[in-house]
């Protein structure tokens, strides 16, 4: 049955809603509107006004109190309605939500899932689209997923707020609405591991979240070219799983890793560091990026120039293919 992302996780929010008396669904205007995205949409009506609520907004005050439910034995899932909305309550999420398990030797756990509509693809006015994965991935203590298909949009969701750790679940907007036949309610691979989305030779394209649907466009595109490309979905972030993607890489010799997010310093450049360290004797030339640009995220009308596409892609791929020309390889890169 065709269903949406976004009808995927309003999905899983529900039967985590229905399973758990623990699991609380707050943020701002979640409640009677269902939330920006309507990924919420029906849950108070469902659930009551003590489950699914709204709150003020301050973003810092809904992790803050999120944190409290959590010490109390509550299971709190909170909405940053965007995700460069979010920043206000970072210093919540690195110095209390990440520190607390730590802090407490273990006596205290906080099973927060702090949901983040993230990445662009829709264009959003400024503080409306940015790619913010890097600084949660930098924080030990958070666990860090995002989906790219409906079905891992479920059971991703199910198992975060399942976990007794913080999870910050990064949910592509681009993707939301997309359509695809799926068995909802569904369980995937668990936390930990990435997912070959299509198998090839030549070439392993290392995707995650809005990132994935492009790398298997690329992927179908450069058949045309004669090359047979590898896409591997990471999945979860944090934790990263490398037996997958090293695998992966060891059988094809090249890696490309494909991001949103401006490439300086970013997820994709700790993807290519373990792939270069655990391959280097496989590997038939450099481990390559393609990135959004190192730029503040631009207006709606230049998001095409910002965002990594089909053709960088693939001009990634024919840098790859110079198997007899070393020198003529590393100067490229």
């Amino acid at each position: 049955m065709a269903t949406t992302m976004a009808k995927a996780l309003n999905t899983a929010l529900a039967d985590a809603l229905a399973a758990d008396d623990r699991v609380v669904v707050f943020g701002e205007d979640v409640g009677a509107l269902g939330g920006v995205f309507r990924i919420t949409d029906g849950l108070q009506a469902r659930f009551g006004e003590k489950r699914c609520f709204d709150t003020p907004l301050a973003e810092a005050g809904i992790v803050g109190f999120a944190v409290g439910l959590a010490m109390s034995g509550l299971r709190p899932v909170v909405e940053m309605q965007f995700d460069a909305f979010a920043y206000p309550a970072f210093e919540q999420i690195a110095s209390h939500v990440a520190k607390l398990r730590n802090r407490t030797r273990g006596k205290l756990s906080v099973p927060i899932v702090i949901r983040v509509p993230y990445a662009g693809g829709i264009g959003g006015v400024e503080h409306h689209c940015d790619s913010s994965e890097a600084y949660y991935a930098h924080t030990p203590g958070l666990k860090v997923v995002t989906p790219a298909t409906v079905e891992d949009a479920y059971s991703l969701l199910r198992e975060a707020i399942d976990d007794p750790d913080p999870v910050v679940f990064m949910e592509p907007k681009k993707l939301y609405f997309g359509s695809a036949d799926a068995e909802l309610p569904a369980r995937t691979e668990p936390f930990g591991r990435a997912v070959v989305r299509r198998a090839g030779r030549d070439a392993t394209l290392v995707a995650y979240g809005p990132a994935v649907p492009v790398a298997l466009e690329a992927a179908e595109a450069a058949r045309e070219e004669g090359w047979d490309l590898e896409v591997v979905d990471v999945r979860t972030i944090v934790p990263f799983d490398d037996a997958t993607i090293t695998a992966s890489v060891r059988r094809t010799g090249r890696c490309v890793v494909i991001q949103e997010a401006p490439g300086f310093a970013g997820v994709g450049a700790e993807i290519a560091a373990r792939v270069q360290e655990r391959c280097f004797h496989a590997l038939h030339a450099p481990v390559l990026r393609v990135a959004g640009l190192d730029i503040p995220y631009p207006a709606p009308m230049l998001e095409h120039t910002h965002l990594p596409g089909v053709d960088r892609v693939l001009d990634a791929v024919a840098r790859l293919q110079w198997d007899d020309q070393p020198d003529a390889r590393w100067a490229a890169a």
